[in-house]
């Protein structure tokens, strides 16, 4: 059987999510599609199960891009306060941490629901369990995914599958096969809002600071993250060092200040 769409998306998380509504705002005809049972669960389980969903304070120098004009012209069409007015408009209430960092007080289920509800409302069409086998482009103007004996096509296809973060929940390189695909650039990948992990050797002498939290001043050439910092099992994490994870390279050196603002050789003498 053949179904035709104006849009296709693959990937329903919170990008596909976006873009499903926003299509259908706009009187397309909408198929959002994900292989997993469940959608959006990289939203259920963000900000510790409460979705750390905006931050007040987010600009386009907050982004890490090859082309810094892409998160200016994003947040001028929509901004971090474009979606709280769609967060209290399904009155899911809210609260403020550190540094203008906005989480649910509830659960992160309610922000799935309220775009599982927005999606209803535009008539975006979802099927879960979903198998791409293949997508093809035909006549140079049309894309058509087969899911066995089924055909779907689309005048605009859009992959929002996202990258390799979380391969527990679902996470693959799906994407980037597409891409390969229709030739488009890829730009090498590497991990990036992650813990860091010690060499044996460190490990052997800081193990015994795991569970420790502190705030700390880390930074990396001349960019620099104060916030919490916390020592794990296997190495760091924690807000400042999650954050300094997207400028480290293998083989880089970071440098941590476990007192910010302080005059170590003060304390000491004063002690």
């Amino acid at each position: 059987m053949i179904h035709k769409y104006d849009v296709i998306i693959i990937g329903a998380g919170a990008a596909g999510l976006m873009c499903a509504i926003e299509s259908g705002k706009r009187g397309k005809s909408v198929l959002l599609v994900d292989h997993s049972a469940k959608i959006g669960e990289k939203i259920r389980i963000s900000g510790g199960g409460r979705c750390n969903f905006t931050n007040i304070h987010t600009q386009p120098k907050n982004f890490i891009s090859q082309n810094s004009s892409f998160s200016i012209s994003a947040l001028n069409q929509y901004s971090q306060y474009d979606f709280i007015k769609l967060i209290e408009k399904h009155n899911i209430a809210y609260h403020e941490k550190t540094l203008g960092q906005l989480f649910c007080d509830q659960k992160s289920q309610l922000v799935i629901d309220m775009l599982l509800k927005e999606c209803n409302e535009a008539n975006v069409h979802i099927q879960k369990n979903f198998r791409v086998e293949n997508i093809k482009k035909i006549n140079n103007d049309e894309y058509v995914i087969n899911n066995g004996s089924d055909k779907y096509v689309s005048k605009s296809l859009v992959v929002a599958t996202g990258g390799l973060s979380i391969p527990k929940i679902g996470a693959t390189d799906f994407g980037y096969k597409i891409a390969n695909q229709f030739n488009l650039n890829i730009i090498d990948t590497q991990p990036a809002l992650v813990p860091l992990t010690f060499t044996d050797e460190i490990l052997s002498v800081c193990k015994e600071l795991s569970g420790l939290s502190l705030n700390a001043n880390i930074s990396h050439g001349n960019t620099f993250f104060e916030e919490g910092m916390l020592f794990t099992h296997r190495g760091l994490s924690g807000p400042s060092i999650l954050q300094i994870s997207s400028y480290w390279s293998q083989g880089d050196a970071i440098t941590i200040d476990l007192l910010p603002n302080n005059n170590f050789r003060y304390i000491l003498n004063n002690k």
